[in-house]
């Protein structure tokens, strides 16, 4: 059987450690604040912006949200950005996906100044991710190299196959993966031969969305395998996009679902909010 990867374990500890530094901060009197923009009234939007202000009150990161309506205009949505923008309480803003349909999603994103932009969306960080110099990293992506790394599995050489092409996990990952130096292939929805291709993987993370579509048979024995998918079945139970039950039999490491890469992306959020106030009080 796989060895479970914990991230809500790794991520306590990581939130641990930033609670400390948001008191050391804070005795300096450096407050650290994120804005979340929620617009409209969809559910589990609600639920993800409720547990990222909760987690902010427990770090003692001030939290301003800002929840509109379905109908509001593209251009109120620009203005308020802009004015969180300039608000010197203010060291990192969310927009929280997805937006109505006459909302512009790129020119949203875009409109975030980079040096507040937490969720590392603006084409200027993205570029630096690239590059590989990038200082802040998306939150999912992020998560789940720190889980890598805290459980010892090594990517440098490591065939390493992303399923999923979203610009949120995996493009990301995949370059992340990349400035690990791991070889990395990326599937999607037009891959021809898909079980070939994960069948060769040490590393496969799967972020598609689809409950349990990734069976045993789909990975070699020993592998690594990462779970991206939280799905709700029709019992209302919680389900990844992994068949974990039958996946578990054959990889060595395995992230559960619930409890593996979800609790990582707060954590990874909140240690984005700490740095980028820490890097804009140096400026």
């Amino acid at each position: 059987m796989a060895i479970i990867i914990d991230g809500k374990r790794v991520s306590s500890e990581i939130k641990e450690k930033l609670k400390d530094e948001v008191e050391r901060l804070n005795k300096e009197g450096k407050q650290v604040g994120l804005s979340v923009i929620l617009v409209g009234d969809d559910s589990a939007s609600k639920v993800y912006v409720s547990r990222k202000n909760k987690t902010c009150k427990s770090l003692g990161i001030n939290s301003y949200e800002y929840v509109l309506p379905e109908d509001t205009k593209e251009q109120d949505l620009l203005e308020l950005i802009d004015k969180l923008n300039e608000d010197d309480k203010v060291d990192g803003i969310l927009v929280q996906l997805p937006l109505p349909k006459h909302i512009d999603e790129k020119k949203v994103l875009s409109r975030v100044y980079p040096s507040k932009d937490v969720d590392c969306f603006h084409p200027e960080n993205v570029g630096k991710i690239v590059r590989g110099d990038g200082k802040i990293l998306p939150c999912t992506p992020a998560g789940i190299i720190t889980l890598l790394k805290e459980y010892n599995i090594s990517i440098q050489g490591k065939e390493c196959v992303v399923i999923g092409r979203s610009n949120i996990v995996g493009k990301p990952v995949s370059l992340l993966l990349l400035n690990e130096n791991g070889t990395v292939t990326i599937c999607h929805s037009k891959t021809k031969d898909l079980m070939d291709l994960t069948r060769k993987a040490d590393i496969l993370i799967v972020a598609v969305g689809k409950p349990n579509i990734i069976t045993g048979d789909y990975i070699k024995k020993g592998a690594v395998v990462i779970d991206v998918g939280v799905n709700r079945l029709d019992n209302g139970k919680l389900c990844g996009d992994v068949n974990y039950e039958d996946v578990s039999k054959k990889a060595s490491f395995i992230t559960p679902v619930p409890g593996g890469v979800g609790p990582m992306t707060i954590a990874m959020l909140m240690k984005n909010v700490i740095s980028l106030a820490k890097r804009r009080r140096l400026q």
